[in-house]
């Protein structure tokens, strides 16, 4: 038996429904049957981590139990101290795990990768949004089952969404009543029917059909333009820019569909994204729950931060200083190579370049034109902005160069 990535294949989505229905069932009758809840995570987290390769199983059993003492080891210190090196020691601590498989690749040590496995930092964004929150008073208890239950909500264990400690204690506590379980069930099924079609239709043709294609015509033709670049790199930008859209967003709306028939209303992860009219707008809506994570918990605490200690006076440079800082962790979280970088490093520009014409538009509202054209040609240009953006992502740019 190998190792079963969730949501890879038609058969995977049979045995999950059948898994699920006493779940189903007990909902639809105002019951959650908490014991075989914890039956049905412990199924799936064996078919997807401990099938013929072991190592993920182990990497996760000691991740969860690195976190758990990190976790209680900070909420035992918050309810008596509240120092901000120590709450900065816990924060690094949280991420020590993902540091230790991000610098595995440049490093290439076999036993710095004791923590790899599917889905690692997302659930490090869960354990380092508990600690942010016990700093802040916000979460002044927790149990270690109950952290585990939500660090394992396997529906979003290995790619998403993020949700929020607080909102998913509210869902799992509470059993909502017919009428909403049918709502929830209704929505289920139009999701996982919408991320059938995106992952394994859609994303099928930009994925499997085009984007090999379209790679090998624009390999065979970089002799033959300045640095490689031929209109079929153009034709990749966005056949790629397509499939990671709709490769992704499937996975998301799985995801989200498995936690309605759950009872569990996981946040969505994508709502409309190529219909941006700003890059600021795409971030809106692309990815959603990591972009407010990044907002709520690196951004805004970071200009808080500049603020309260006046390292900086004027608010536009704090709010630039703070788009750099932001993205740029988020291109390296992605990966320590030299693309990833500078997408993080581009979208902070755009992301400048973007507030400052929002600034000059309100100065000069009078002057410049609004209408159904200006609006469709902002959402054209804010397509090709991502696109573009995309091929950075992508790292083709890396192989076009320098394989």
């Amino acid at each position: 038996m190998h190792n079963i990535t969730p949501y890879s294949s038609p058969h995977y989505f049979i045995y999950l429904l059948i898994l699920l229905l006493p779940i189903i069932i007990g909902l639809w009758f105002g019951k959650r049957f908490k014991i075989y809840d914890f039956f049905a995570t412990i199924v799936i987290l064996i078919t997807a981590f401990f099938g013929g390769n072991m190592s993920q199983g182990i990497s996760l059993i000691a991740y969860v139990l690195f976190e758990m003492l990190v976790v209680f080891g900070y909420l035992s210190y918050r309810k008596k101290h509240n120092s901000f090196g120590i709450f900065s020691l816990f924060v690094f601590l949280a991420i020590v795990p993902l540091i230790f498989v991000k610098l595995d690749p440049l490093i290439n040590n076999p036993t710095i990768s004791l923590f790899a496995f599917m889905g690692i930092s997302y659930l490090t964004f869960k354990s380092v949004e508990i600690v942010m929150e016990m700093r802040d008073g916000v979460i002044k208890e927790i149990k270690p089952f109950e952290f585990m239950r939500f660090l394992l909500f396997f529906p979003t264990i290995t790619s998403g969404p993020i949700d929020r400690f607080r909102r998913f204690q509210k869902d799992v506590l509470n059993v909502p009543s017919r009428e909403e379980y049918i709502e929830l069930l209704r929505s289920g099924v139009n999701k996982l029917m919408q991320g059938l079609l995106y992952k394994f239709i859609i994303g099928y043709i930009f994925g499997t059909l085009l984007l090999p294609r379209v790679t090998v015509m624009a390999m065979a033709s970089r002799g033959q333009a300045p640095l490689g670049l031929s209109w079929y790199v153009l034709a990749y930008m966005y056949v790629y820019s397509m499939y990671l859209f709709f490769d992704f967003a499937g996975y998301s709306l799985f995801a989200v569909a498995i936690s309605n028939f759950m009872g569990v209303k996981t946040p969505m992860n994508f709502n409309a994204p190529f219909k941006s009219k700003n890059i600021k707008d795409f971030w809106n809506r692309w990815h959603m729950t990591l972009s407010f994570w990044f907002r709520d918990f690196i951004y805004m605490r970071l200009t808080f931060t500049i603020i309260k200690h006046k390292w900086i006076k004027n608010r536009v440079a704090i709010a630039n200083v703070s788009y750099f800082a932001l993205f740029l962790i988020m291109g390296i979280w992605h990966g320590e190579t030299w693309y990833y970088i500078v997408y993080g490093i581009f979208h902070a520009l755009a992301m400048i370049t973007n507030d400052a014409w929002l600034r000059y538009k309100r100065k000069h509202r009078k002057q410049i034109p609004s209408n159904k054209f200006t609006e469709a040609f902002a959402i054209f240009l804010t397509f090709n902005i991502v696109c573009f953006s995309f091929l950075i992502f992508s790292g083709f740019l890396n192989t076009l160069w320098f394989s």
